[in-house]
């Protein structure tokens, strides 16, 4: 199972440049890589965060890429493990490291007026998928 979620954030320059930081701190990665490009500026950083889900006896990773440029950062979830399917009763109110990451920068966006956008990919259509 893998599900990607990806978000624009744009707002000042020195603001979004924290987001990765500030995430860093909150939430530790158990891996973090980061690359500065020596030519224009740009940061790209990728966390992986792993979370055992006792109930369902399975990892979760999540990997996150966050792309910081002048003027926005491009934040990349990808999100893969754990089972599918029906396992019994219904899971408890644990909340995952998804959600917790997805809060963190919704909320970082609104204490210091974001604008956030989420990308979704739109479905192809059904002349594309004849071709």
């Amino acid at each position: 199972m893998s599900t990607v979620t990806k978000y624009l954030a744009y707002g000042p320059n020195k603001t979004l440049r924290r987001i990765p930081s500030k995430l860093f701190e909150a939430l530790e990665p158990k891996f973090l890589y980061n690359y500065k490009s020596s030519a224009n500026n740009d940061e790209i950083f990728v966390a992986v965060y792993e979370q055992y889900e006792k109930q369902i006896n399975a990892t979760i990773t999540l990997t996150a890429i966050l792309e910081c440029n002048d003027d926005h950062t491009r934040i990349e979830l990808k999100k893969s493990g754990g089972r599918m399917g029906f396992r019994g009763s219904s899971l408890s109110e644990e909340r995952s490291i998804e959600s917790d990451v997805i809060d963190f920068i919704m909320d970082f966006s609104k204490r210091f007026g974001l604008s956030l956008q989420e990308e979704v990919a739109s479905p192809a259509s059904e002349e594309e998928e004849e071709d």
